[in-house]
C-alpha cells in the first residue's frame, strides 16, 4: 500500500483556472466613492490619461478579446444622490464629450494580463475659447459594456466593473495647503482669528491658481463669487522672494483689495534617507481683505482681513518618468 502511495500522480490542480476569468478597471475608490485622476493642465493641448484595464483569474489571459467601454451616466447619478440627497447644487457633474475622449473599444491581448484604456483630455475646450470650469466638481463615469455576445463577462462587482474618475488638473502650485499661519479675522476682530487646516488651490492656468477667500471651500454654494486668484510671476522681491500678483474676477461685489505685496518662495531638497525623492516647498504669503455680501445679505455686510502663510510640500519620485504618477499625491 504504501509503494502504491508514493506511485500514486500528482494532481497539478494549480495548473488549471481556479476562478473565472473577467476583465476590470484598475480605479480604487476614496473615501468619497471617486478615484482622483490628476491630470496635467493645459488650456490649448491634449492630455493623456492611461487607465488600467485587468483581467483577473490565476493563470494568464489565452485569448485575444475586445473590451467594450461607454459611459454610465447611472452610476453617477446614485452617487450624487446618496451622497447629497436632493442638494443638486451640490453634485458632480459629468464630464462632457467637449472635454475627454476614449476609444469605445480596445483590442486584450492574449499572454497579457493587464492593458490600457487611453483617456484624452482636452480640458481648455475648443482651442482654449470654452475652459473646462473648475469651481465645479467633474466626474467621468465609466463602465465596462457586458454583452451576451461578446467573448467576456464583466467583472459583476461596482467598483472592479465601473470608475467614477474625478478630473483633478494639476500645474506646479495647485494642491493642499497647510492654513494653520493663514488668519482670517472678522470685522477687525484681531484677537481671535479663525483658520483652517487646510485651504485647496485649483489651476487657473499654467502660471495661476484660485483659493476661495476666507472660510470658504468646494462646499459653499456661494464660493465662485470669492475667488481669489493667485498669478505666480518671475520679478523678484530679494534673493528669497518673487511676486505674488493677487485678484478677484468679482472685486466690484465682494469689495477684494490686496493690501501689501504678496509674494511666494520656492525651495527644493533631496530626501537624504531616499535619494531618489526631491521635496519641493512652496510658500505663499498673503494678505488681502474683502466683504461676504451673501451670507446674511447684501445691507449686512461682513469685513473680512485675512493676512499669513500657506504652504505646501510636494514630493517628487524621479525614477517615475509619468509626470502625473511622479508626484506622491
Amino acid at each position: 500500500m504504501a509503494a502504491g502511495l508514493c506511485c500514486t500522480s500528482c494532481n497539478n490542480e494549480w495548473e488549471d483556472e481556479q476562478f473565472l476569468q473577467m476583465p476590470s478597471l484598475k480605479a480604487e475608490p476614496n473615501s468619497a466613492g471617486v478615484t482622483p485622476v490628476y491630470v496635467r493642465y493645459d488650456i490649448n493641448g491634449t492630455k493623456r490619461y492611461n487607465l488600467p484595464v485587468i483581467f483577473s483569474g490565476s493563470t494568464m489571459n489565452t485569448h485575444n478579446r475586445t473590451i467594450h467601454f461607454a459611459v454610465d451616466t447611472d452610476t453617477l447619478r446614485s452617487l450624487n444622490e446618496e451622497r447629497y440627497g436632493k442638494r443638486s447644487e451640490l453634485f458632480y457633474q459629468q464630464l462632457t464629450s467637449e472635454y475627454c475622449s476614449f476609444p469605445e473599444s480596445i483590442e486584450f491581448p492574449a499572454g497579457e494580463c493587464q492593458t490600457l484604456l487611453p483617456i484624452d483630455f482636452t480640458l481648455g475646450g475648443n482651442n482654449g475659447e470654452n475652459p473646462l470650469n473648475l469651481s465645479d466638481k467633474w466626474i467621468l463615469p465609466l463602465t465596462i459594456v457586458d454583452d451576451a455576445s461578446y467573448d467576456y463577462q464583466a467583472n459583476p462587482r461596482k467598483h472592479y466593473r465601473k470608475a467614477l474618475l474625478n478630473i483633478t488638473p494639476f500645474n506646479d502650485y495647485s494642491g493642499v495647503y497647510g492654513g494653520t499661519k493663514y488668519m482670517i479675522y472678522m470685522d477687525g476682530n484681531k484677537s481671535e482669528p479663525l483658520t483652517l487646516n487646510e485651504h485647496r488651490a485649483y489651476v487657473h492656468d499654467d502660471k495661476t491658481i484660485f483659493v476661495y477667500a476666507g472660510l470658504r471651500d468646494v462646499d459653499f454654494l456661494d464660493r465662485k463669487l470669492y475667488k481669489v486668484f493667485i498669478e505666480f510671476t518671475d520679478e523678484r522681491i530679494d534673493i528669497l522672494k518673487k511676486k505674488l500678483r493677487i485678484y478677484s474676477d468679482n472685486d466690484e461685489k465682494n469689495k477684494f483689495k490686496e493690501i501689501g505685496q504678496s509674494y511666494y518662495t520656492i525651495e527644493e531638497e533631496m530626501d537624504p534617507q531616499k535619494p531618489y525623492l526631491k521635496h519641493i516647498y512652496i510658500t505663499l504669503g498673503l494678505s488681502y481683505e474683502f466683504e461676504d455680501y451673501t451670507t446674511i445679505g447684501e445691507n449686512n455686510r461682513i469685513k473680512y482681513l485675512v493676512e499669513g502663510t500657506l504652504s505646501m510640500q510636494r514630493d517628487l519620485n524621479t525614477l517615475i518618468p509619468d509626470e502625473d504618477q511622479q508626484i506622491q499625491w
